[in-house]
């Protein structure tokens, strides 16, 4: 039963609804009992002050007898003019006078709740005193009745109690149905994520009609399933994009590798008629090669860690025209506007550049155009090659690790295909972008970045 409890908040909140409802009850029953209890002990007094008032009827026609009838009360005692009693009920024969208290001085009729009196030890009694004034003095009436329970009657106790038990049992039923109303979209909420958990259907939940903190609640749990859904996506290209890297990687570093390892072979097998010069020249070049898939590796592992760099403001005319001065084997033709200021690392900035040279240059025929202008909030920079292009389904190919088109294979001669995604990794930790736009002529690399100040 206890774990019940913990378990269901309907069986909670209607056992607690009730138990509200049952100390709310007791309140208003002492109330209720209060005001009833007085309303009652005056109408006892009005009874016995009726029966008092025919004793003092005797009095004022001089018919006292001797022994009074108590007409249903516990007793009936007078007292003289000089305070003895001459004459009473049979339960009050003999017996002193009762009570001084009263009546008060100023008053003619007077009745009080007197408990311990002389003839009635133990109990209380309501006493109703009347003064009969007569030309021997003043003569006193005493009525003695038994006092009203605290619970007044058994009825009223027992309606009181079935009332708050009635009243309980409805708040119980009423509370139980509400929250059973209120929280069944909530079951079929845990009914779905239970089926979600457990492998089944899409990551969505049961939206209930309503407008309230229900309907909120399972627009929320969407909201994070959606982006849940959309982070396993993300997370299971990752790890295909993770897989196909590792293979990429394996091979290209391969390659050198088992060059350098054929070259030394066939060397050795043939030594006298090796040109070791030329072996080791081949063996440098393959090394070369291997370092520089390395290299860029290291790279790679920087940028996707977050490493810190060193931002500062890089006029990035100025850096396109020191990176240019450098000789290349195709001809490049700079177009610069002036304090075109970017926040940013130069180092990495003149490592994008770099790339972006390199790639022009292993595919120009004749030239190279790079430009640097501002558009609104941006910082642009375009490298154009006069090159054969690359086609709109592959232009976001070539961005990625270890890729590189079959004509690129054929002609690019000691490439990583680590660069152009080296590029964009600094051009998005910069949070600009790197993509590849229309052209007349060749391939067109547009770099935009925000602008400082």
């Amino acid at each position: 039963m206890r774990a019940r409890l913990r378990r269901s908040l309907r069986t909670r909140l209607a056992l607690l609804a009730s138990i509200a409802m049952v100390l709310l009850n007791i309140v208003v029953s002492a109330f209720v009992l209060y005001g009833t209890r007085d309303e009652a002990r005056d109408i006892r007094s009005l009874k016995v002050s009726g029966k008092a008032l025919r004793v003092l009827m005797l009095v004022k026609k001089y018919q006292l007898p001797r022994l009074l009838e108590p007409d249903g009360l516990d007793g009936i005692q007078v007292i003289d003019p000089a305070g003895h009693p001459v004459t009473w009920t049979r339960s009050l024969a003999g017996a002193p006078r009762q009570t001084t208290a009263i009546p008060r001085p100023d008053q003619a009729n007077d009745d009080a709740e007197l408990c311990d009196l002389p003839a009635f030890p133990g109990t209380c009694k309501i006493v109703v005193a009347l003064r009969a004034y007569q030309p021997d003095g003043t003569w006193v009436i005493y009525a003695f009745e038994p006092t009203v329970p605290w619970y007044v009657s058994p009825q009223v106790i027992l309606f009181l109690i079935g009332m708050t038990a009635g009243l309980a049992a409805v708040t119980w039923l009423g509370v139980s149905r509400v929250v059973h109303r209120t929280l069944a979209p909530v079951g079929s909420i845990t009914t779905r994520l239970a089926e979600i958990t457990a492998g089944g259907g899409g990551l969505r939940v049961p939206v209930p009609d309503t407008d309230d903190e229900l309907r909120a609640l399972a627009e929320t749990a969407n909201e994070t399933l959606e982006r849940l859904e959309a982070a396993m996506r993300q997370q299971e290209i990752a790890i295909e994009r993770q897989r196909r890297f590792a293979g990429d990687a394996s091979h290209d570093l391969r390659s050198p590798i088992t060059a350098m390892r054929t070259q030394v072979e066939e060397a050795m097998l043939h030594p006298e008629d090796t040109d070791w010069q030329a072996t080791g020249t081949e063996v440098l070049a393959s090394l070369d090669r291997l370092q520089a898939i390395v290299s860029d590796l290291l790279t790679l592992t920087k940028l996707d860690a977050d490493a810190p760099s060193r931002r500062e403001h890089v006029d990035l005319g100025e850096l396109v025209v020191a990176e240019t001065t450098r000789p290349r084997t195709k001809r490049v033709i700079t177009h610069t506007q002036e304090s075109v200021v970017i926040m940013g690392d130069r180092l990495q900035l003149v490592r994008l550049l770099t790339n972006l040279l390199d790639n022009a240059e292993r595919h120009a025929e004749t030239r190279i155009d790079v430009t640097v202008r501002q558009e609104g909030g941006e910082a642009v920079l375009e490298v154009l090659d006069d090159g054969a292009g690359i086609a709109p389904a592959q232009r976001d190919l070539v961005f990625e690790r270890f890729t590189r088109l079959d004509d690129a294979r054929n002609r690019d001669i000691g490439g990583t295909g680590l660069g152009l995604p080296i590029a964009r990794e600094i051009a998005t930790a910069h949070q600009g972008t790197l993509t590849i736009e229309d052209s007349d002529t060749g391939a067109r690399f547009v770099l935009r970045l925000p602008r400082s100040g």
